[in-house]
């Protein structure tokens, strides 16, 4: 039987067969024009967040995005799109994937709690906080058209991108399950058939260093090649004075090596492989409150009240580790047949590792601490059609994704017990075992009927299986008569889903536009990975959303541009892993019991602006603005008796009401020198909860550690570039004023009383040279 490597080498080669044998010289628009040629051209000019060549930082001008999965002008597309390239990520100051944080209205992306490689990904009020192996997240994420299946593993780096695109609201008929609340599509820099190299050196503080170096060229006639490479490193946020060792820091190498090959006038395959490494400290969060144990008495802990200054504890004999290894490869075939036709064949295989240690209570007490080992492989196969006119563009494919996930668990809680075991060693160890396997066919097309009127339509048809296998024991050194297994009966559940959207658009102006658009988004089922008996071992069902949103995308010569939209989001049957309490059968102790809960319905309504305004050379104004108004209109909780079984009154998570960015630059003219761009940003979010549960049981008061109050976070650079913008010399200073702010929250309580949360970095200052050939 064939492995599953060899299975993903058997569907390249079968792929490459196939396009050699449809080549025809009649091709009027070769593939080497339409991708190497087109790579080494000038990209278009940045727009509101948007793209442009190293040498440019214009406002407005022509962005091209591959949102409906074939190239299109992001103004002509009838959705709500935010898109960056290398000098517009730049321009806000990003170097990894959460730096977008403020940049995209009603985005909210952080490092995820405990884990130095996972990112926790909110898109209008739609996401899923918990890296833990089975559950899926809700904002799809994408490197060259290839899906990310897992948060962990998804906090990238931002290394010689092409550029970012930000897709609001469900994409599930050309991207599938998982993108209910949007995607986040990372498009990487194709080598074309010009010599390019570029490289930069950051210092700053807390001895951070980065190196990215990237170059790519013609090999011959028909054959290009690049490489690029990432090191990066600097002492931890967090200081443990007690243990004598920093947590929150970050060690990092990453390569990522392309080829294309163009050996036909109509044919191009592009491979690409690449590797990364994290080999990172503890993510430490700050206790909310004292814990307890089994037996009643209290833990106490560092005064909560007390103004954080990023200091923390953990567990003596904790090892201060997380660790990542991911790779994988990818192969792109596309061949044109005729003039209008273009068939696409993506094979990927992605491979990752992890073996992180988390001190959940973030204390010296071993109550929360866990090893979290997590080996996942994915193979993917994608077959597309594209087939463009004048007055239609459509795109029809099958796609397929073979998924298994193996997770080992351990979770130490000597102290958790108390003297009522007398302190008796504690051991949990959970094994499980992951297999989806995910079908889905689908179209989507655009018409014009009138020149200024467009119809667009689509839909995906998905069918889903999850095996699933785990087993749970428990040790207890000084009490093994305590000791025993939990083996669970082996699970398998199944799903289809059928996502459609329908668009209109009106162009009244060459420069103008307005559309109506909706669109349903899924996110599959699955069973609960943090059961701790077979009681808990549930399944739960798929979450669903409609969405209706209405937009404008307008534009005013060279210097002015505004887009808009405003949306109404069904959420249905949403996912929520709540906590609670039950007895072990074997000891007689309360035990947690964490379930997942198809809890019930939100609605979501918001509003979204970004707008760029040049009103002279080299001046920029540019905003970003988010609202959004979630409310649960069901959440049904049997242990909310005092509320009819209903804890609809709280608030939805990583909702805030607005996420705003102002940024400002200026760029001098040094009359042959080169010039000075002088830039700064300010970004806003109104008050969040941290986390689902955040009120106590059978309660209506806010669990006030659990909400980030609304914050401002001030960034700002000065940037020096010689004449030709080959060589530049830049200070970048991030959260100026050093606020101190939450990100992410853990509610627990049901285990010793944890609650913690996270914050995100304090003030940062770096000198980066770079040079660019």
């Amino acid at each position: 039987m064939m492995s599953r490597i060899d299975s993903a080498r058997a569907l390249f080669l079968a792929g490459a067969a196939f396009a050699f044998v449809i080549p025809t010289a009649a091709s009027a628009q070769t593939a080497e024009q339409t991708t190497a040629e087109a790579q080494d051209a000038p990209p278009a000019p940045e727009a509101t967040g948007a793209a442009n060549d190293e040498g440019q930082d214009s406002a407005v001008g022509e962005v091209v995005v591959t949102a409906r999965r074939t190239e299109e002008s992001l103004q002509k597309v009838p959705s709500a799109i935010s898109t960056f390239n290398e000098r517009a990520l730049d321009r806000i100051q990003a170097s990894d994937s959460t730096a977008l944080q403020g940049a995209v209205p009603n985005l909210n992306i952080v490092q995820g709690r405990g884990s130095s490689n996972a990112t926790n990904i909110f898109l209008r009020g739609v996401g899923q906080p918990d890296a833990l192996q089975t559950f899926d997240p809700a904002v799809g994420v994408y490197i060259d058209d290839v899906y990310l299946s897992r948060i962990r593993g998804n906090q990238m780096d931002l290394l010689d991108l092409e550029r970012v695109e930000v897709l609001r609201g469900p994409q599930g008929t050309l991207y599938g399950k998982n993108t209910i609340g949007g995607a986040l599509k990372f498009v990487t820099r194709r080598p074309g058939k010009t010599f390019r190299a570029n490289g930069s050196l950051t210092v700053g503080n807390h001895d951070a260093l980065e190196l990215k170096a990237a170059v790519s060229g013609p090999i011959s006639e028909t054959v290009s090649a690049g490489v690029a490479v990432l090191r990066s490193k600097r002492d931890g946020f967090v200081e443990d004075e007690v243990l004598d060792r920093d947590y929150n820091d970050k060690d990092t190498f990453g390569v990522r090596g392309a080829l294309a090959f163009t050996p036909y006038s109509n044919l191009r395959i592009d491979l690409t492989a690449d590797y990364s490494k994290d080999d990172a400290a503890l993510n430490v969060g700050r206790p909310l409150n004292n814990l307890t144990t089994f037996s009643g008495g209290v833990l106490v802990v560092d005064n909560p009240a007390t103004k954080y200054d990023w200091k923390g504890r953990t567990t003596p004999g904790l090892p201060n580790s997380t660790k990542l290894k991911h790779y994988g490869f990818s192969s792109t075939i596309a061949t044109d047949i005729t003039d209008a036709l273009t068939l696409k064949v993506i094979t990927s295989y992605r491979n990752l590792k992890t073996d992180d240690y988390i001190d959940i209570d973030a204390t010296q007490y071993e109550i929360g601490d866990v090893f979290v080992g997590v080996s996942q492989n994915q193979l993917s196969e994608e077959v597309q059609l594209n087939y463009t006119t004048d007055r239609l563009k459509a795109v029809a494919g099958l796609y397929y994704l073979d998924e298994r996930v193996k997770s080992h668990q351990e979770a130490y809680a000597d102290d958790l017990l108390g003297p009522l075991f007398l302190n008796s060693g504690f051991l949990r160890t959970i094994d499980d075992d992951l297999k989806t396997k995910s079908y889905a066919g689908y179209a989507n097309a655009s018409f014009e009927v009138v020149p200024s009127v467009h119809v667009s339509g689509g839909i995906r048809f998905t069918r889903e299986t999850k095996d699933y296998f785990r087993t749970t024991s428990t040790f207890y050194s000084l009490l093994p008569g305590f000791n025993g297994t939990y083996l669970f009966n082996p699970a398998k559940a199944g799903w289809n889903d059928t996502s459609p959207m329908l668009s209109v658009d009106w162009s009244p102006t060459k420069d103008s536009m307005v559309y109506a658009r909706f669109a349903k988004g899924f996110k599959s089922g699955g069973f609960n990975g943090r059961a701790n008996s077979v009681a808990e071992s549930t399944e739960y069902d798929p979450e669903t959303v409609k969405s209706y949103e209405a937009g404008f995308k307008t534009s005013w010569g060279s210097a002015l541009r505004i887009n808009g939209a405003v949306f109404h989001n069904d959420y249905s049957d949403f996912q929520a892993r709540v906590s609670g309490e039950d007895t072990d059968p074997i000891t007689g102790l309360p035990s947690p019991k964490l379930s997942v809960l198809n809890a019930g319905k939100l609605r979501i309504r918001g509003a979204e602006l970004e707008a760029a305004w040049t009103p002279l050379d080299g001046l920029l104004f540019d905003t970003q603005v988010g609202y959004l108004k979630a409310k649960y209109r069901e959440f049904d909780d049997a242990r909310f008796t005092l509320f009819d079984g209903s804890r609809a009154f709280q608030t939805p998570a990583f909702s805030p009401k607005w996420t705003a960015r102002i940024g400002a630059q200026y760029a001098f003219d040094l009359a042959g020198a080169g010039g000075i761009t002088i830039g700064g940003q300010s970004r806003y979010k109104s008050r969040t909860a941290l986390a689902v549960d955040n009120t106590p049981v059978n309660s209506d008061a806010e669990i006030a550690g659990l909400f980030q109050g609304s914050y401002w976070v001030h960034d700002a650079r000065l940037v020096y570039e010689t004449e030709g913008k080959r060589f530049a010399i830049g200070v970048y200073g991030q959260n100026l004023a050093n606020r101190r702010y939450k990100t992410d929250g853990q509610e627990f309580s049901t285990i010793g009383s944890i609650r913690t949360v996270y914050y995100g970095n304090p003030r940062t200052v770096s000198l980066r040279l770079t040079a660019r050939y």
